[in-house]
């Protein structure tokens, strides 16, 4: 059973989580709170898996009660404002429920959540196991499948996030830092300064290249190391 909190000012929004919580067997609701502040005591003493969080709160909106916790638990985000949706999935939430939302919306957040929970009781970090995100192109906002990344290249202060789906890249306004700390190793490797790569995609490995299908990817020297773990891995 997930263990769950709900977060929000609106009664009524909070009697709609309540009912539609009590609808799946998975889930178990252990508190309803009407703001932030209320739920930093019952996190000290109740053990909480998922949080249903609203955004706009009085004195303490929800992005930033979730950036003031150290280890947060998996929260699905319930709101009335869309301009926020990139800013929640940097903060790794798991699914961005927009008010009003019907019961089959509900119920796909809370599978993909109920999903990513046995993944970290596992102890599984799969390249499909890291969640999804959005970027921001041309002032809309784009989902990236992760298991669909073969490679991303770095332009500056942009990055290209070349698909396995498409032959068009994703352009979007983000360092090569940021992304590699989204799609951590080893699912992605760092080949170059201006490479990341998933390493499930390679297909070759050459001297100072890698290879996908027919696309070549430098390998720089301060990075050869990365290569060299794929071909021989640490034993256990």
């Amino acid at each position: 059973m997930i263990r769950c909190l709900v977060i929000d000012d609106e009664q009524l929004v909070r009697d709609l989580l309540e009912d539609n919580i009590r609808q799946l067997p998975f889930l178990q609701l252990v508190k309803t709170c009407k703001n932030a502040l209320e739920a930093y005591d019952i996190l000290q003493h109740e053990q909480i898996d998922l949080i249903f969080l609203d955004i706009q709160m009085p004195r303490l909106s929800g992005l930033q009660f979730l950036k003031s916790l150290q280890h947060p638990p998996l929260v699905i985000l319930v709101t009335a404002y869309e301009q926020y949706a990139l800013e929640g999935f940097n903060l790794q939430v798991v699914d961005y429920l927009l008010k009003p939302f019907p019961f089959e919306r509900f119920l796909q957040a809370c599978n993909r959540a109920n999903e990513l929970y046995h993944l970290q009781q596992n102890n599984t970090t799969p390249a499909d196991a890291i969640a999804d995100f959005f970027v921001n192109v041309e002032y809309t906002l784009v989902k990236i499948t992760v298991a669909d990344i073969a490679y991303i290249e770095g332009l500056k202060d942009y990055i290209k996030i070349h698909l396995s789906s498409t032959p068009k890249p994703v352009l979007t306004r983000m360092t090569m830092k940021a992304i590699e700390e989204k799609l951590p190793a080893p699912a992605f490797i760092r080949t170059h300064k201006s490479y990341l790569v998933a390493a499930g995609k390679i297909t070759t490995i050459k001297r100072d290249l890698v290879c996908i299908g027919k696309i070549a990817i430098p390998v720089s020297e301060f990075y050869k190391e990365n290569v060299t773990r794929l071909l021989h891995p640490p034993k256990p």
